[in-house]
């Protein structure tokens, strides 16, 4: 079953067990302009991604039967690329990080602030429309792809195909974003407030962590153990380096199913803080 897409009124699938919050949150999200529809299970929530197609999902990580990241990180599997945002009571660093780690594109802690919310999911789907490729303005101009070039690696704009020494790599709608923001000024630094604001396009209130986590998580599928790729600018931001090879041997080249596991951390690494970057 598929379904037009309004970009007046997007669609927005919330996962919510708690029939407490799901009801007044689906009540609140339709008179803010979305056309929203929740359902309780992890589940339900794979069938109802498949066949609504919607916009965005509000995923809970504690559900009845599946954990929501390991929803996400099925939806993932997949090749759906659906801009996932984490509702979640639990705080702590290592949930976000694991959540972002399966392919979510954010994250927010329960009680939240219903605008925040509107802002972040309109925020997602900006994005992830942004990224679809664009028709030809005429016949006698055709779009020809848009392929970004840089020490090994190559990003097709267009198709939101990514490779690493000619081999696939899988990112998320997210991940993609900050690739592009670097590869389109390799060579360049680039600010960690110009990244917020190009790739999240919204105030993250001072929350630059993000940015840190993000690229930790491109450096490991990218194989860029020694930082040499993209590296950073103490201060400054971050720079895409044209003249490094990543080591491709170490890149998390599948995506999530591969060597981060169920947990989105390699085996060897389960139970260590994420390094910062």
């Amino acid at each position: 079953m598929t379904r037009e897409r309004s970009p007046d009124h997007p669609s927005v699938l919330v996962v919510e067990d708690d029939a407490g919050i799901s009801a007044p949150l689906v009540t609140a999200l339709g008179f803010l302009g979305f056309d929203a529809h929740t359902v309780a299970t992890g589940t339900e929530a794979l069938t109802a991604v498949r066949d609504r197609r919607p916009d965005a999902v509000l995923l809970d990580v504690v559900l009845p039967d599946l954990d929501g990241t390991e929803v996400c990180r099925l939806l993932r599997a997949a090749g759906d690329n659906t801009p996932v945002l984490f509702l979640s009571a639990r705080r702590s660093v290592a949930d976000k990080c694991r959540a972002l780690a399966l392919g979510g594109d954010d994250y927010v802690t329960k009680p939240f602030d219903l605008t925040e919310v509107s802002a972040r999911i309109r925020a997602l789907i900006r994005r992830s429309r942004d990224t679809l490729p664009h028709p030809p303005l005429g016949y006698d101009a055709p779009v020809a792809p848009r392929r970004l070039r840089a020490a090994g690696v190559e990003l097709d704009v267009d198709t939101r195909e990514a490779w690493c020494q000619g081999r696939p790599v899988r990112l998320s709608a997210t991940e993609f974003a900050l690739l592009k923001v670097l590869m389109e000024n390799t060579g360049r630094v680039v600010s960690k407030g110009d990244i917020l604001d190009s790739v999240w396009k919204y105030d993250f209130q001072g929350e630059s962590g993000v940015v840190e986590t993000y690229v930790y998580y491109l450096r490991r599928k990218l194989g860029d153990s020694g930082q040499s790729l993209i590296r950073t600018v103490r201060g400054a931001g971050y720079l895409m380096n044209a003249e490094a090879v990543p080591t491709t041997e170490k890149a998390n080249i599948g995506g999530g199913d591969g060597s981060w596991g169920v947990g989105g951390v390699a085996g060897r690494d389960r139970g260590q803080p994420i390094q910062r970057s």
